[in-house]
């Protein structure tokens, strides 16, 4: 499964396509209490406020400081391990 990145009107969030149902609607906050763990490392990432996951795609915000160079890999790798196999 690949995943694809799309921008998103707001420079502080990214849309992550993965191509299967991820379930939702559902937001994550930094801080919240998350029983998945796959949401929860994706929330855990540094600079990632929230993430929203609905239909086949998933989206993350950040702090106006984070990187998406540094967060888009680490959020693909979690993605995919987590929906890679259905």
């Amino acid at each position: 499964m690949t995943v694809r990145i799309s921008n998103t009107p707001n420079p502080n969030a990214l849309k992550f396509t993965v191509g299967v149902d991820v379930g939702g609607p559902a937001t994550f906050v930094a801080g919240g209490d998350i029983d998945d763990p796959a949401f929860a490392s994706l929330v855990a990432i540094d600079g990632v406020t929230s993430v929203f996951m609905t239909a086949d795609f998933v989206t993350l915000s950040k702090t106006p400081d984070a990187s998406w160079d540094v967060i888009a890999p680490q959020a693909t790798g979690i993605l995919e391990e987590r929906f890679g196999d259905r």
